[in-house]
């Protein structure tokens, strides 16, 4: 394996990790090793299905009783306040608040038997990266990211593109980050900082490119309201030039700096110093960048347009979302997330959930899939919506809130080759464990990755520098695909 800068990583010995596998690995890792060497040396032996990948993350864990799993024939203290409604699925009957989506669910295939032990909010590094949260010190509210943590899929995905990068010509390697997160890093408008987005053990440099939306109060959601434009600032942290420095004034600043960094860096070469460094040049590329600019100017947009996707964060963040996968990101994270921290995690409040939570889902997703389809970017880009778990079948509270439930919980996908009209996996008379098809985040991320011609037996080295695979032992969903 190459590192970053496109040398073989030397043991001290002498030995590159590729040696030491070629000259040991017959009796270590058998047949898979020649696996691995080939798909190193031969680079993605899938075909690919998607260029792109949507991420639509509904952090808090939407009900399965509630959206694309109701069990209308189940006791009243079970099925919950919602009446069900036909979908275009056969034997698929969704949520009477999602009208729009049961009109499109042609093209959706819903898996409803998505599940794991994880039965709280740090699920949400388990379904962001496809593996589970490992043991590390998080901070006092115990949710905080960390060096110890498995990088995102997108993480993944960045570090794959630069290591295509280095093989190619300067003038044909990307210029655009693969990896995108809207409109808040996960947690941030809470104070914290959640796992599960981040490179993690790969390193900063493989963090999303995440934009930062001024936070609100607690009684002020953006999620649940129509925003004002100057809400709608999308900016990257750290990469706004002044008005009055223009281009010329800030290469001349570049230049002067490097400069002054040039006696240091030929001094330290470690490696924390070389992240460093290329953190900073990719900052300097977004300042730069006349196609960033335009990508994140959402005025672009007809209004009748952006109505259409719902002038609230979420809809607005899906459209600029679609705007980044045009501009050349590969993996793009939209994130609903509240200032109360809320969200989806409808203990109470069932009130929001029929006024704000699924009509925003119904009417920002289903203007997505019209949109995307209408530019032709749906055949080539898989969406995803998920939450990191469900809610309990009985409900929590009198006001029907339900209680975190990780053990059966929906996930919808689209786009790519996915088989629309198509259901995934049986769940039980209450929507409370799989009844046949179980499916896990370990085989949702290896899913992704078939879908973007990436083998889930990929291997990339850890933080210890062990070789592992990119989805664990999960194994792609090929029957979604038509």
């Amino acid at each position: 394996m190459l590192n970053i800068q496109g040398t073989p990583q030397r043991l001290c010995n002498g030995l590159t990790r590729r040696d030491l596998l070629r000259v040991g690995g017959a009796g270590l890792f058998g047949t898979s090793l020649t696996k691995l060497l080939a798909a190193e040396d031969a680079g993605s032996v899938i075909q690919p299905r998607a260029k792109s990948v949507m991420f639509l993350f509904l952090f808090g864990g939407p009900s399965q009783l509630e959206t694309f799993d109701m069990k209308p024939d189940a006791p009243s203290g079970i099925r919950g306040p919602f009446q069900p409604i036909a979908s275009r699925t056969p034997g698929l009957q969704v949520c009477e608040h999602l009208p729009k989506l049961a009109a499109l669910s042609d093209q959706l295939a819903v898996i409803r038997t998505l599940n794991h032990s994880q039965n709280d909010h740090n699920a949400c590094h388990y379904i962001q990266t496809g593996h589970p949260l490992p043991p590390a010190e998080r901070g006092a509210a115990q949710v905080n990211a960390t060096v110890k943590d498995w990088p995102a899929i997108g993480s993944v995905v960045e570090y794959l593109d630069r290591r295509a990068d280095i093989a190619k010509p300067v003038d044909q390697r990307r210029d655009f980050p693969s990896y995108v997160y809207l409109p808040n890093p996960l947690g941030h408008i809470q104070g914290y900082d959640r796992s599960g987005q981040y490179g993690g053990w790969l390193g900063r440099q493989f963090d999303a490119l995440a934009t930062r939306i001024r936070k609100k109060d607690k009684a002020d959601n953006p999620y649940f309201r129509a925003c004002a434009e100057s809400e709608l600032d999308f900016r990257v942290q750290g990469c706004d030039a002044y008005e009055d420095l223009t281009l010329d004034r800030t290469v001349g600043r570049v230049s002067l700096l490097e400069q002054f960094d040039a006696g240091r860096r030929a001094l330290d070469r470690t490696r924390s110093v070389r992240a460093y460094d290329r953190l900073r040049a990719r900052a300097v590329d977004l300042v730069t960048s006349e196609k960033m600019r335009l990508a994140f100017d959402l005025r672009r947009e007809s209004p009748d347009l952006r109505d259409r996707y719902g002038r609230h964060l979420f809809g607005q963040s899906a459209l600029m979302g679609r705007r980044m996968l045009e501009a050349g990101a590969r993996f793009v994270t939209v994130l609903w997330d509240c200032p109360d921290g809320y969200s989806w995690d409808s203990h109470r409040h069932s009130d929001d959930v029929r006024q704000h939570l699924l009509p925003g889902l119904d009417q920002a997703f289903s203007a997505l899939l019209t949109d995307m389809s209408d530019r032709g970017l749906l055949d080539e880009t898989l969406i995803v919506c998920v939450g990191e778990m469900g809610r309990t079948p009985k409900p929590d509270t009198p006001q029907w809130g339900r209680g975190h439930w990780s053990h059966c919980f929906p996930a919808v996908l689209a786009g790519a080759g996915i088989r629309g009209g198509l259901t995934y996996g049986r769940s039980d008379k209450d929507a409370a464990y799989p009844a046949d098809d179980p499916v896990s985040p370990e085989d949702l991320a290896a899913t992704v990755f078939h879908a973007l011609g990436i083998s889930p037996e990929t291997r990339i080295l850890d933080g210890q520098g062990r070789p592992v695979t990119v989805a664990g032992d999960g194994q792609p969903l090929v029957e979604l695909f038509g």
